[in-house]
């Protein structure tokens, strides 16, 4: 191959991930979300953003740690303005716990609505306004055809959406480029010290398209994510069971 053939190719590359949220490294629209280990598992080592993100659920717990987790990165997000929007039938957190991730209540607006249709109305909607953080929404079900209507008004606006996937049963192929897996892990005290100890969760990307799936053990302490030490390396994921059809 000719090198003019493989710069043409390489700019290409560089466009095609570029729309699918990976930001070429020193971009200003890059986000440090202090994931280092797991952001190496991306192409160019950055963690995508202006697209989806899908966490599966397969239990009230790890919905619960999901957002732990979510409130995490977004307090990288939100570091450089803008709003969150959380849309839900049924709200499952707690707002004033996102102070502990760094993260002020009050830049969350909820979304209160009584079916999934219209969810999935109003996060497109939402995608489409260019000056939001993110988006959050919870949702039982989604077809591949709804899910890439979500990822074009992702990628035209730039905003993340990280969608909870909270029916196990439901878990066909979307158009997200990651999908995690959350579950909470036991928190240690310090030894002589009364109440709980930091967050923690047992980190898996299932899937990151063109990237490197992983498992991680992270703690939330003292504003930073912290890899736990003999956990650090990443290892191959199994796939998760997919409804046939």
């Amino acid at each position: 191959m000719t090198s003019g053939k493989a710069d043409i190719i390489a700019a290409l590359q560089k466009e095609i991930l570029s729309l699918q949220g990976y930001k070429a490294e020193g971009d200003t629209a890059v986000v440090n979300v202090g994931l280092e280990p797991i952001t190496r598992s991306f192409p160019n080592a950055v963690f995508p953003t202006g697209t989806i993100h899908e966490l599966l659920t397969e239990a009230p717990e790890h919905t619960a740690a999901s957002g732990g987790f979510m409130a995490a990165l977004l307090s990288a997000f939100m570091q450089q303005g803008g709003v969150c929007l959380w849309i839900s039938t049924s709200r499952r957190f707690f707002p004033a716990a996102f102070k502990a991730f760094g993260v002020e209540p009050d830049r969350f607006i909820f979304v209160d609505l009584h079916r999934e249709k219209e969810v999935l109305w109003t996060i497109e909607e939402c995608l489409k306004c260019r000056g939001l953080a993110a988006v959050i929404a919870d949702l039982a079900e989604i077809s591949f055809t709804q899910s890439r209507r979500l990822q074009l008004a992702a990628e035209q606006s730039n905003v993340t959406a990280f969608i909870l996937r909270t029916n196990p049963r439901k878990l066909n192929q979307i158009a997200s480029t990651a999908q995690w897996r959350i579950r909470p892990l036991p928190s240690q005290l310090e030894e002589g010290l009364p109440g709980v100890g930091f967050p923690r969760w047992k980190v898996e990307l299932l899937k990151v398209r063109n990237g490197q799936p992983g498992k991680w053990e992270l703690e939330w302490s003292l504003g930073q994510f912290v890899v736990l030490p003999e956990h650090a390396a990443p290892v191959i994921s199994d796939p998760p069971k997919r409804k046939v059809g």
